[in-house]
């Protein structure tokens, strides 16, 4: 079915694996054309090749880190030059430190966190605006998280990191709003990927997980995927600066 995405040039950031790949998948699906950027050159590839096996339109892999001057660019440098534009940017790209506490030493860990969570989606939102100004119902997606809302045990700088994904949402629509860019989140809860397998491997920490989700399950990259399409679809014209969460119900329960 044809909702309004055939031929939209979209920049997936982190759709290599885990929820990107999902949210390729979507876009592939309406016929999108699509720039991958991922740092995973080998699986961009595989993800590419799934792309165009469900129907998108074109694809590009631009293989790049986020955190290095330029790599912006890059990514939606490679819409322009392919296709003349951007009419969607995904910030999807993400990275955490499983277990990492306030008081540890490594300086390293925390300043990655905020550098490729937010400072990434930052500069990428910076260089696709004027891209995105010069079409109609553009819009950009930010992939926060619910540890922006609430605490999760993901450790202080993902949660601040997403918190202010979040924060970034609502000010960029507003100030762009004007300009006929759309600027939205969603703000998943556990999702079934390669990345949270190893805490989900644990069955009583699943059991506590699926307490506090109302729905009793974990979800699927798939439905975080809907959820990111539908923001960019003509159908949410009136919808900008909302942080969507995509949860189950977790966070009218708490953790």
């Amino acid at each position: 079915m044809d909702l309004g995405l055939a031929d939209a040039r979209v920049v997936v950031t982190g759709g290599a694996s885990n929820i990107g790949r999902g949210i390729v998948h979507e876009f592939a699906a309406e016929g999108a054309r699509i720039v991958i950027n991922d740092i995973d050159e080998p699986q961009a590839k595989k993800v590419r090749d799934e792309a165009f096996d469900r129907g998108a339109a074109d694809v590009d892999v631009v293989i790049a880190d986020l955190t290095v001057p330029g790599a912006a660019e890059a990514a939606v440098g490679s819409a322009q030059v392919r296709w003349g534009g951007v009419d969607v940017l995904v910030n999807n790209a993400g990275w955490s430190v499983p277990g990492f506490v306030a008081d540890d030493t490594d300086r390293d860990k925390w300043q990655r966190t905020i550098e490729i969570n937010l400072f990434s989606a930052f500069e990428l939102s910076r260089y696709a605006f004027p891209l995105l100004t010069k079409h109609a119902a553009s819009s950009i997606v930010n992939v926060g998280s619910v540890s922006g809302i609430t605490h999760v045990r993901s450790g202080a700088p993902y949660g601040m990191s997403k918190a202010a994904m979040h924060q970034m949402t609502r000010n960029l629509a507003v100030e762009w709003a004007e300009d006929g860019i759309r600027v939205n989140a969603v703000a998943p809860w556990y999702i079934r990927t390669q990345r949270s397998e190893p805490a989900l491997a644990d069955a009583d920490y699943l059991e506590e997980v699926l307490d506090h989700t109302p729905m009793r399950r974990i979800g699927e990259p798939e439905e975080v995927a809907s959820a990111v399409a539908f923001l960019c679809l003509p159908a949410a014209s009136y919808i900008t600066g909302e942080v969507v969460a995509v949860d189950g119900g977790f966070l009218r329960y708490g953790f």
